[in-house]
């Protein structure tokens, strides 16, 4: 997936300024940056929600105004930040619904497709929940099944909008953990927004950090989380140590002095 130069916003305010930057197959990437950098509008610019004022998304080096909104379906998913339903449905009706895009007009679900869905179910451990309310869920329960659906959806990218924000710590581990996962057995394109900045240190492969729509650096954690970086970034210093367990650099906040 190669973004090349793109502007995009809303209206009159453009958000994103001339970026570019390529997502490798398998790559799990994490997006930093302070509120209004552009994180969440770069991720709906992905999925075509968004037009581009200017520069192109290619995908397969196909651009990506050529895909239809079906094929685009089949290719990306976006599990979004505050995921809601009008009406409540059954967890495993809610992960069916990632199979929409393979059915043709009329067409009913096949064989394959509740296949598909039924080991989805078993590698998520939601087997228990299948028949339950999606209402009926906790937090980290619910999560699990819309990265079902997202998984039926059998795209080669998943996008993430901060979807785990509000999830206790316990819950957001459990999520990473089988995001990692998910990346290292199926290769699958992970790109998540976050801004818990040590999860995605301990996590992510890499890095991108964004600031008023450009990019502000790219690469390993270990090479991108510096002083110079989060000072640019956040516009405050913080201590930056590495964590004896992983070697990955993580962010020490200030204690109260008093």
């Amino acid at each position: 997936m190669k973004i090349e130069n793109i502007s995009v916003g809303y209206r009159d305010n453009e958000v994103i300024s001339k970026l570019s930057v390529e997502f490798g197959k398998g790559d799990f990437c994490a997006l930093l940056g302070p509120n209004g950098a552009g994180k969440s509008t770069l991720l709906k610019a992905m999925i075509g929600f968004l037009p581009l004022s200017s520069g192109e998304i290619k995908i397969n080096d196909r651009a990506m105004s050529s895909w239809k909104k079906k094929e685009l379906a089949q290719e990306i998913s976006l599990i979004p930040q505050d995921f809601q339903l009008q009406f409540d449905h059954k967890v495993r009706e809610l992960i069916m619904m990632g199979r929409f895009p393979y059915l043709g007009y009329w067409q009913n679900y096949s064989t394959k497709d509740l296949q598909i869905v039924d080991n989805i179910i078993k590698q998520l451990d939601l087997v228990e929940f299948a028949e339950k309310n999606f209402s009926q869920l906790s937090g980290g329960e619910r999560q699990r099944v819309t990265i079902g659906r997202a998984l039926a959806q059998q795209s080669e990218t998943i996008l993430m909008d901060e979807a785990f924000s509000h999830l206790d710590i316990n819950h957001q581990l459990e999520i990473m953990q089988l995001l990692s996962k998910i990346n290292k057995e199926q290769n699958k394109r992970i790109i998540l927004v976050s801004h818990n900045i040590n999860l995605a240190s301990e996590y992510c492969d890499r890095i991108i950090m964004l600031k008023a729509g450009k990019l502000i650096a790219d690469g390993t954690p270990e090479a991108v989380i510096t002083d110079e970086n989060i000072q640019e970034l956040y516009d405050t210093r913080l201590m930056i140590i590495k964590n004896p367990v992983s070697g990955r650099p993580n962010l020490i906040y200030p204690g109260n002095e008093g």
